[in-house]
């Protein structure tokens, strides 16, 4: 998660609740990386307008 990135269109928090927030800043924030299948989390990664999101699944990027 790339919080200067991040523009607050809540596209993460829409998809995988369970993984991402926005904090009292209104910047998006990982509060569970295992908080969603791995499908929602791609899904919000190709969702941010922005790029902010890299998923990593054994050290390895995958989006």
């Amino acid at each position: 998660m790339s919080r200067h990135k991040c523009i607050a269109t809540k596209a993460c928090v829409n998809r995988a609740p369970g993984v991402f927030e926005l904090d009292a800043t209104r910047v998006s924030s990982v509060k569970n990386p295992n908080g969603e299948p791995l499908e929602a989390i791609l899904e919000a990664a190709e969702a941010c307008p922005t790029g902010a999101i890299t998923v990593l699944q054994d050290g390895k990027k995958i989006s």
